[in-house]
């Protein structure tokens, strides 16, 4: 009752837009949280898909390998599973100045403020999205398969990712229960950043511990695309960075930028010639590319070698990276910010 009480507070908040945005969310987590059943009423029943019972089952085990070994919380959270019916269970829209790299953030009661903002419905968020491009910001619309009540819900497995290979599977458990761990409001990119480190370590144990030959070959594969493709953004996003605070007038700016982002697709699809004509990240670029792309992106990656050089410290210890991490969250951004980017600069010099 504490819980569905500070939904509904939720919608005692000014502003026609605010309302209409917390009734959707409140609703359609709800209406997600009224699908979710036990994962062992699903194996139980007859009638399950016997390719879904194979993959709820995988999802016990890796709960119980993410609490056990990963130092994860031991809680209700990916013990129920639920049906959506639709591809994504969220639509996040990312938005950015049209000379800015910078996202817009949105600011919430709890969450505090993030560089996105979600729907239930994909209609809505495209909606959202075009009212933010006649504003004149890059905007990005992404579907989301999972994501995270930061524990005040006990968050259910989804059918949205329920059958992808069974890597991702963990990679989207850990992640999601990495921001149960630790979250800091009005700070994305480290909550994100964080989480993908988290991931990345899980899945590593995850598939030195019960992953074949094949899987962990597939893992290595995707990672090592991932990386090219992050490093792709992160370049195009330090010279766009550069270009918007130069001195250029405004329309050479623009100018610059048309033809900064029409070589960042070319160098893609160079990279999908180098990947055999892999095209997982294609709808990446649904839109194109454009500065809202090049900041959600970063939110999930741009700090990630700092976490990974304070997981080394630690000398693997999850728990002690935990507790390390945590000591980072109740610093003040300023301090944050320059010891996470002391940690960047001892990754990259290593």
């Amino acid at each position: 009752m504490r819980r569905l009480a500070a939904l509904s507070a939720l919608l005692l908040l000014p502003g026609c837009s605010t309302v209409d945005y917390y009734a959707q969310a409140v609703g359609g987590h709800l209406e997600v949280m009224r699908l979710a059943v036990p994962i062992e009423d699903r194996l139980r029943d007859p009638d399950t898909p016997e390719s879904l019972r194979l993959k709820l089952a995988r999802v016990l085990v890796i709960r119980d390998f993410a609490s056990r070994e990963l130092a994860l919380p031991d809680n209700g959270s990916y013990r129920r599973y639920a049906e959506l019916g639709r591809p994504f269970v969220l639509w996040n829209v990312f938005a950015a100045p049209e000379l800015s790299v910078k996202p817009l953030e949105s600011c919430f009661l709890f969450a505090g403020c993030v560089a996105y903002r979600g729907f239930y419905s994909e209609e809505r968020a495209e909606r959202h999205a075009a009212e933010l491009a006649k504003q004149g910001y890059d905007v990005h619309v992404g579907g989301v398969p999972a994501y995270s009540t930061l524990g005040w819900f006990d968050d259910p497995v989804l059918s949205t990712f329920i059958h992808y290979p069974e890597f991702e599977l963990a990679r989207i458990l850990f992640h999601e229960l990495a921001h149960q761990t630790v979250y800091v409001k009005d700070d994305t990119m480290f909550n994100e950043s964080f989480a993908t480190a988290v991931e990345e370590e899980g899945v590593r144990r995850w598939l030195a511990r019960e992953g074949t030959p094949e899987q962990r070959a597939a893992y290595s594969d995707l990672r090592r695309r991932r990386s090219e493709l992050i490093a792709l953004f992160s370049k195009y996003r330090s010279s766009l960075a550069g270009l918007y605070a130069g001195s250029l007038p405004a329309e050479e700016k623009r100018t610059e930028k048309k033809r900064l982002l029409a070589g960042m697709l070319e160098e893609y699809r160079a990279l999908k010639v180098s990947w055999g004509g892999f095209a997982g990240f294609d709808r990446l670029f649904s839109r194109g590319a454009n500065n809202a792309l090049l900041a959600s992106v970063a939110s999930y990656t741009e700090l990630v070698p700092a976490f990974r050089a304070l997981l080394g410290q630690k000398q693997g210890d999850l728990a002690a990276f935990y507790a390390a991490v945590r000591e980072l969250a109740d610093l003040d951004k300023p301090e944050r910010d320059a010891a996470l980017a002391v940690l960047a600069r001892s990754a990259a010099s290593s």
